[in-house]
């Protein structure tokens, strides 16, 4: 008896532990109805700068104006010296899909073997991840979550970053993934011959070919049959890219990669996106002229070995010069938060300000197809947007409030809770 009673304590303690501790991870709730944000110098994106009112009703944006008339049961809150700027896309991330890098059962971004274009990265995002609110607080509201490695290594998303399911979060659109097979070395430790690394690419190239040949016969005798084929999820989910119904979004980075990329998607006549391209610099002009639009990233990153330090920084500025529509992409899961500061070092770096600030707002949705519902401050688009007291491209700049489809979320986030608790420790420690 004694010994269950003993038991019974040492639960009650690790239970009241577990309970305190968990308050630093504690996210408050949204709030949704009408609000009226007033006074603000607003960023439309695509219509300039105003100075004047947005209004929210629900999940939508009403009004946006110099001279905008104010529901009665709106919440009113005064922005006078702040600005309004449409929630940030990040085109490329693991949000969601992978949170501690030494726990395997996180880790959701990659599956076994070569051809898994049928694994949804919807499916496994972890809407209750905490790196979610850690990103959102940022102003950033909306990622593309993007399956690794591989050759198909799945079928990416696009995800609001508010929701208790995936499918709350989804923000209508998917892609199949492409990893280009590379003809370098993939990386410094890589100490292939050449001759190797030449029969590699030969190699993974004749698999892709033969790949999306057999997809494609898939394709023609499920059209011939009228769907009435034995179902198979691989090729049904190649099926819809096959035939152009759905983006291809087909990674590769060194120039000589970047240009195969090209020829095999104009070969295949695919409906596809670049992205990575991470010497595209070398090769702007041509890329213009295939008209492929390009995710590129990141921009805060290390140059190559063989290249000059400003390349990675100046990359997404060149491209768009060219005519390249050009949006920027992380290519991170813990710190998609500095998208704003990639976006701001393309904008030091040739870009500009307000192309760097599309590159992360209207030209992503336009890629994605969803430029109807976000990208930018007008009527009738989705409430994703957030207030700031500066320039979002600056690090001493905060970010107020944000809203994502109308909800004023809470502006806590593991980051921000931790840092309130140790602010005042008590006791504290001598």
């Amino acid at each position: 008896m004694k010994l269950i009673l003993n038991i019974k304590s040492i639960l009650c303690v690790l239970l009241l532990t577990l309970s305190i501790s968990s308050k630093a991870q504690l996210v408050g709730k949204a709030e949704k109805g009408t609000f009226a944000l007033e006074n603000a110098r607003i960023h439309t994106v695509t219509n300039g700068t105003i100075t004047g009112t947005v209004i929210i009703t629900d999940d939508k944006i009403t009004a946006v104006g110099t001279d905008v008339t104010i529901p009665r049961n709106a919440i009113r809150i005064d922005c006078s010296g702040k600005s309004i700027y449409p929630g940030f896309i990040d085109s490329g991330t693991t949000l969601g899909l992978n949170e501690i890098g030494a726990v395997s059962l996180t880790q959701d971004a990659s599956e076994i073997g070569n051809f898994t274009p049928h694994m949804k990265a919807l499916t496994a995002v972890n809407p209750n991840s905490v790196l979610i609110p850690v990103t959102r607080v940022s102003g950033v509201t909306t990622v593309l979550t993007v399956p690794q490695w591989n050759l198909f290594p799945g079928t990416a998303s696009l995800i609001d970053l508010w929701g208790y399911t995936p499918e709350q979060m989804f923000a209508n659109f998917d892609a199949l993934v492409l990893n280009f097979p590379s003809t370098g070395r993939r990386g410094r430790w890589d100490r292939r011959s050449d001759e190797d690394i030449k029969k590699d690419a030969e190699k993974a190239l004749k698999k892709l070919n033969d790949y999306w040949e057999k997809a494609t016969q898939y394709a023609n005798m499920y059209d011939k049959a009228n769907g009435k084929v034995m179902y198979n999820p691989e090729l049904e989910s190649m099926r819809s890219a096959v035939q152009g119904k759905t983006k291809l979004m087909v990674n590769c980075n060194a120039k000589d990669d970047i240009i195969a990329a090209i020829k095999w998607i104009e070969k295949n006549k695919v409906d596809a996106i670049l992205t990575g391209v991470n010497e595209g610099h070398m090769i702007a002009d041509s890329i213009a002229a295939s008209g492929l639009p390009v995710i590129t990233g990141p921009v805060l990153t290390i140059p190559r070995s063989n290249g000059a330090y400003d390349a990675a920084y100046a990359n997404a500025g060149i491209l768009q010069k060219a005519g390249v529509k050009v949006a920027i992409r992380t290519n991170e899961n813990e710190n998609v938060r500095n998208l704003l500061y990639h976006a701001g070092f393309a904008a030091a770096y040739g870009m500009g300000t307000e192309e760097a600030l599309k590159a992360i707002t209207i030209v992503p949705a336009e890629i994605f197809g969803v430029d109807q519902e976000v990208g930018s401050i007008e009527v009738g688009k989705r409430a994703n947007l957030f207030i700031a007291d500066g320039d979002p491209f600056e690090t001493k700049t905060n970010i107020i409030q944000v809203f994502i489809n109308g909800w004023k979320i809470p502006m806590e986030s593991r980051h921000t809770l931790l840092y309130d608790e140790f602010l005042e420790r008590n006791p504290g420690l001598k």
